[in-house]
């Protein structure tokens, strides 16, 4: 049987990543053969993934959806991929694509699993759309209202972006919180305010936390006003933290909740998939303002095992690392 050539990154944890060569049988009457324009590394799940920090518990939870191997062995992980058809039904052929696949420079995927990418988002772009997805679950799980005061802790690139979705409704005041001054910037161009954690403003309606460390976890429940609700987005893997439920904890009947992706939001579930919550992540790119969100300097598929080992170090500031392909 005929096959194709292909190159993947294989994370091989702790702290280790390589390139294999493999080879894909030709695509199904269903399936289409795409060739990888552009990737990105989410630095939350995959950093965590490459260091070894998944508890055996969530092995089979945590799976992306392509995901090749097994943890706590080698595992093909990522979930972030923009390419072009090359082969499938004639419809496809042409056409640039999102897809929750690893970062691999051909794949074969379902027809059914990839989300067109329109004319209005540049596919550059498109990159986002994995992390956008979760933004949109956050604001469903939580439900910022017309004229909220919504603070967001931890302005990476998953807390810029719910902070920016927020910021859209009428009448809201948000606040992007975050130790690092420099991002001050990135809330201007998101249309946000900024503070740093001692000058954050306090008796917030909606506090979303997302700087994946305890200490914002603790800052987010300190700006929490009277029965306000604290959503926890970050997944800090085998890491423990400590949650502040003395104090004032109960006093002000805070809502403590949890968003994870993986999950259609409650509020949504019954009406959205999956796929439908992709394609409208996937369309609420062409909005410009987030290519603010994305590393000035792209890195190559070839440099992908350097690349993980930098973004792995907690001293490295970048956002979103964006990976282009031959």
């Amino acid at each position: 049987m005929a096959s194709i050539p292909t190159r993947a990154l294989w994370l091989a944890p702790p702290n280790r990543s390589y390139i294999a060569s493999e080879s894909l049988e030709l695509p199904a009457d269903d399936q289409l053969l795409v060739r990888t324009r552009y990737s990105a590394i989410s630095r939350g799940t995959e950093t965590l993934v490459y260091g070894g920090h998944v508890p055996a518990s969530e092995y089979e939870r945590m799976r992306a959806p392509f995901q090749a191997g097994r943890l706590p062995g080698p595992v093909k992980h990522g979930y972030a991929n923009v390419g072009i058809v090359e082969d499938g039904p004639a419809e496809w052929i042409g056409r640039q694509v999102f897809c929750l696949y690893p970062h691999q420079t051909l794949y074969v995927v379902p027809a059914d699993a990839a989300v067109p990418i329109p004319a209005s988002v540049p596919a550059e772009r498109a990159v986002l759309a994995a992390n956008m997805e979760t933004a949109i679950n956050a604001c469903w799980d939580s439900l910022p209202s017309i004229g909220d005061r919504v603070t967001v802790v931890g302005a990476g690139v998953l807390g810029a972006l719910t902070a920016a979705l927020c910021a859209s409704l009428a009448g809201a005041d948000v606040e992007l919180v975050d130790i690092d001054p420099n991002k001050q910037a990135l809330a201007r161009a998101l249309g946000t305010g900024f503070a740093l954690p001692e000058e954050a403003s306090t008796d917030r309606d909606l506090v979303i936390h997302a700087s994946g460390r305890g200490a914002g976890l603790t800052t987010a429940m300190a700006l929490a006003g009277f029965e306000a609700t604290v959503l926890e987005m970050s997944w800090y893997g085998d890491r423990p933290v400590n949650v502040p439920l003395g104090g004032a904890f109960h006093a002000r009947r805070l809502d403590l909740r949890s968003s994870q992706v993986g999950t259609v939001a409650p509020t949504h579930r019954a009406r959205w998939t999956h796929a439908r919550r992709l394609a409208l992540a996937v369309s609420l790119l062409g909005d410009a303002r987030f290519d603010a969100l994305i590393a000035p300097d792209d890195a190559r598929f070839d440099d992908l095992p350097s690349v993980m080992a930098r973004l792995a170090d907690p001293r490295d500031s970048t956002l979103c690392q964006r990976i282009v392909y031959d």
